[in-house]
């Protein structure tokens, strides 16, 4: 659209025909009624609330499986489609997800910063971690 590229242009001529968004100030203006969180962005609060409301409004067109978020879907529908877009550049092997690809390069780099404060074990990632912990729980008597 004519409108969108004139006011594209403006940013380069240094004009500012926006005005900024509270997101750079740490403003948080909108508040969860359910549990006080709060966010910059209106967006936000809105995707927040499904973990409240259960709403999923995105369902996978090959399963049916539906998410809460557009992100979550288009992350479970490369399991359909087999796309690996992240990829490892120690060994050239795909990944789903960002994250995903992240965890594993950890592995690559042996980084384990992640400390167990029961045994001194380290692991990769904090749900690891979480899982090792539940261990020293079970031999504690009730």
């Amino acid at each position: 659209m004519k409108a969108n590229l004139v006011k594209h242009v403006k940013i380069h001529n240094a004009e500012k025909p926006f005005t900024c968004l509270e997101i750079h100030t740490g403003e948080k203006p909108f508040s969860c009624a359910d549990c006080g969180k709060s966010f910059g962005m209106k967006s936000n609060l809105i995707k927040h609330q499904r973990i409240h409301t259960g709403e999923k409004p995105f369902p996978c067109q090959e399963c049916g499986r539906c998410f809460a978020s557009r992100s979550n879907l288009v992350n479970h529908e490369r399991i359909h489609t087999g796309e690996k877009p992240f990829t490892c550049s120690y060994c050239g092997k795909g990944f789903i997800t960002s994250s995903d690809l992240f965890r594993h390069q950890k592995t690559h780099t042996e980084s384990k910063p992640f400390v167990c404060t029961e045994c001194g074990d380290c692991f990769i990632s904090k749900s690891i971690l979480v899982i090792h912990q539940k261990t020293h729980t079970l031999d504690e008597p009730l």
